[in-house]
């Protein structure tokens, strides 16, 4: 079986490069591999799709800097829309499956209760409104595919909010976080073997594709998040030079940024786990394991 990995340096890409290993060959593309998938010029995705021949193409490249999707809205809709509804028809054309990964900004944040897959969508921001619009070209291509909606996600590689966090805590007395922002943190990894996982069974059971949503158990806000990677963070290396004193907890309407986020995040993974039997672990784990890989010393 050949796969064909698009975005394979991000932060997901890198571990989807370990996870996809054992299913067959795995042609791992980026921007800046020697043999690029420019999602800038959607056009040009047909034929690269066409060149490798891929049984399975999955996406892990989009446009993810929120704010910035605000002030650039036509890149947004070009990287997170165009570009992967042009996948989706070369995937259709040739039979192959497409995995592609979605969010939780698809929803508007109201309530309390975790979405499930069927709910209302009802997003707040250009990168939101673009990933739907992404997802809903999917499935117009009528090809075979999933897609994989999480939220939250952070890894070894890469930019994100436990490193963000552990590098303030080491040059800042006071910190102030949110804390009406409620969701579960996604660990690359978990969502890479959780991917591997699902194309295994997809492509035994073509039945089981659609749409799914996955991310651990239980949920925290970003000032439990980073409460736990720092304390977890001084437990593992007390020798380095925290600087933390007091960390508060503010309402969105306290940090303002360009674009709007959900407050609640809570994504239903019932039907994932009944689908696919899988059962998902809590996320302090995946966090733990991460700070602890980043925090050795090399």
């Amino acid at each position: 079986m050949k796969i064909l990995l698009l975005g394979a340096m991000g932060q997901v890409g890198w571990e989807l490069q370990r996870s996809l290993a054992p299913l067959g060959e795995v042609v791992a593309l980026d921007r800046d591999t020697a043999e690029t998938a420019d999602f800038s010029r959607p056009d040009t995705l047909p034929a690269l799709v066409a060149r490798h021949a891929p049984d399975v193409i999955v996406n892990a490249a989009a446009h993810t800097a929120v704010d910035k999707a605000e002030s650039e809205p036509e890149l947004a809709h070009t990287l997170n829309a165009t570009a992967p509804g042009m996948l989706a028809q070369a995937a259709a054309g040739r039979g192959a499956l497409l995995v592609h990964y979605s969010t939780d900004y698809v929803f508007d944040g109201s309530g309390e209760q975790a979405r499930s897959e069927d709910a209302p969508t009802g997003p707040l921001s250009v990168y939101g409104r673009t990933k739907l619009a992404g997802e809903q070209a999917i499935r117009a291509s009528g090809g075979r595919h999933l897609i994989l909606r999480t939220s939250w996600v952070y890894g070894t590689r890469g930019q994100n909010f436990p490193k963000t966090m552990l590098r303030l805590a080491q040059e800042r007395e006071v910190l102030r976080i949110v804390d009406d922002q409620v969701g579960a943190p996604t660990g690359a990894d978990l969502l890479a073997d959780v991917t591997a996982h699902t194309v295994r069974a997809t492509l035994g059971d073509a039945r089981l594709g659609g749409t799914y949503h996955v991310a651990p158990q239980g949920e925290v806000s970003w000032h439990g998040f980073a409460r736990y990677c720092i304390d977890t963070a001084r437990e593992l290396r007390p020798d380095l030079r925290w600087q933390l004193q007091r960390l508060d907890a503010i309402p969105s309407t306290d940090y303002p940024t360009p674009a709007r986020r959900p407050l609640n995040s809570r994504l239903n993974t019932a039907r994932l786990q009944a689908a696919f039997g899988l059962a998902l672990p809590r996320w302090e784990p995946g966090v733990r394991r991460m700070l602890a890989e980043f925090l050795t010393p090399s």
